[in-house]
């Protein structure tokens, strides 16, 4: 190692840098819409993904797609508001490609490709409204880093749908999408149909086949009931805990949770909902513990854009910003 004075000592010491990448992913969904930029910095067997903005904005598409069939002309324009910021950012931070993508509502309403072509022809912005499935597959590039040897259900909550997939040795075996989701309850647009087809699909593919399984749960909503547990990161939760918390959170009044508990308000009214539906798909597979990885869909879509402009190759994923833990490394 170099002293400082063997540094004084000798030539100047000559850095050379390589121009990281720079990428933009746009999370459309139900309850909130997220927006993040990150540099990619390749230091040969290492690959970092540095955050450099992050922006969540609480535009629930949820509310009007779930009670009316449409995006409301109010959201829209908000909407286009926030495509022009998003755009902005896109451009002032010169990243090298971007992917938006919307979720639920936008794929549920009648009027959201309309808005998708209005956002692509004034703004220039391109949107993919993508299906459950698709969106699984991007939130599972994200997770796969997480899993080793033994059973996993991985269960992804949004405002207006549900993401299951149930994993064997790293092997991705089934997988379902169902519209069930917490802005949904919320806005009493779910549909017991649909419950009991979630339990019989739950109890067929995952506690039939499997003994032992370790559900991984992602979304804000999960990540939250996580942190108020108040468990060390990369702690598993039990299913015990997790009620307790739940239970907890449910007897403050909307106003308790946005200022003692610390919630957003559009996190304050759909987190019990929420945590409603892993409680009852964990039941139903039998899984006792939860883990709780700090991904989402935005960092599936990262991970997406990286291997389109890059060839394939060990990647050792480092997210060095966290917004709520600060760091954390993803190796894949």
């Amino acid at each position: 190692m170099l002293r400082p004075a063997d540094v004084w000592q000798e030539q100047p010491l000559e850095l050379t840098f390589t121009r990281s990448m720079k990428l933009a992913a746009v999370d459309i969904g139900s309850n909130a819409i997220r927006f993040q930029v990150s540099s990619v910095l390749d230091s040969g067997p290492r690959i970092l993904f540095k955050k450099m903005e992050y922006v969540r904005f609480p535009l629930r598409l949820g509310h009007d797609v779930f009670t009316t069939q449409r995006i409301s002309e109010r959201s829209m324009e908000k909407f286009k508001k926030l495509m022009r910021v998003f755009k902005m950012l896109i451009e002032l931070y010169e990243v090298d490609d971007y992917m938006v993508c919307a979720t639920s509502a936008m794929r549920e309403s009648e009027n959201g490709a309309e808005l998708a072509h209005q956002v692509k022809e004034e703004i220039g912005l391109d949107i993919h409204i993508i299906d459950g499935k698709q969106e699984a597959e991007l939130i599972n590039q994200a997770i796969l880093t997480y899993l080793s040897e033994g059973t996993y259900l991985h269960i992804d909550v949004g405002g207006g749908s549900t993401e299951l997939n149930v994993y064997n040795d790293g092997r991705k075996t089934h997988t379902r999408s169902f519209k069930i989701g917490s802005v949904r309850i919320l806005e009493h647009s779910d549909s017991p149909v649909m419950w009991e087809d979630m339990e019989k699909w739950v109890k067929k593919n995952v506690k039939q086949n499997y003994r032992k399984v370790t559900a991984i749960g992602t979304g804000g909503n999960i990540s939250k009931i996580f942190e108020l547990a108040q468990l060390k990161p990369h702690r598993l939760m039990s299913l015990k805990k997790m009620r307790e918390i739940t239970e907890m959170i449910e007897k403050h009044s909307i106003e308790e949770r946005i200022y003692k508990l610390q919630m957003n308000p559009d996190r304050a009214d759909v987190i019990v909902p929420a945590g409603h539906i892993y409680m009852k798909v964990m039941e139903w597979a039998g899984a006792k513990y939860i883990q709780v990885p700090e991904v989402g869909l935005k960092d599936g879509i990262m991970l997406h854009l990286y291997r389109k402009n890059k060839s394939q190759k060990k990647i050792e994923f480092a997210n060095l910003a966290d917004q709520s833990q600060g760091r954390k490394v993803i190796r894949l």
